[in-house]
């Protein structure tokens, strides 16, 4: 991957804190003229140190305000059972991270759901369903205390 230099760090910091930013507003507070910051916006986007902009929404406000960590222990670990889990996850949407894990846990799940009776639900039709697993440990999220999407570097 091509390398950055401290500049190319500074504007992804800046976006990092508010992706709306204007390239006029980053080369004023780089000191810099609008074409290079846009030539470098655009690069970094081209090599994949930009993946996405996004927007960002309150969970509670959309009605999913429970947020469950869910580790999932294989019974097999071949990789046609780990590949058929992967694909999936995908396709259930109160799934909103999947990490793929080394120890006693395989796969860690971030779900968020609007009640107990709904993870129940999804537990019973949708998560058992799904062929190889061995065991699921849930907790849930009692209070968000550090949350942040900030890469640093």
């Amino acid at each position: 991957m091509e390398a950055i230099d401290e500049i190319d760090k500074k504007i992804l910091r800046i976006l990092q804190k508010d992706a709306k930013v204007t390239t006029k507003e980053i080369a004023n507070q780089l000191g810099l003229t609008i074409s290079p910051v846009y030539e470098r916006i655009r690069r970094l986007e081209s090599v994949g140190y930009i993946k996405q902009y996004v927007a960002i929404v309150d969970k509670a406000l959309l009605d999913n305000p429970i947020m469950c960590i869910c580790q999932v222990s294989m019974r097999y670990h071949n990789e046609e059972f780990i590949e058929k889990f992967e694909q999936a996850v995908q396709q259930l949407e109160e799934i909103h991270e999947c990490y793929h894990m080394a120890g006693q846990v395989d796969f860690l799940l971030k779900i968020y759901i609007k009640s107990l009776d709904e993870y129940h639900d999804f537990v019973k039709y949708k998560l058992s369903k799904l062929e190889n697993i061995g065991v699921l440990n849930t907790t849930f999220v009692l209070k968000e205390i550090k949350h942040t999407y900030s890469y640093s570097f």
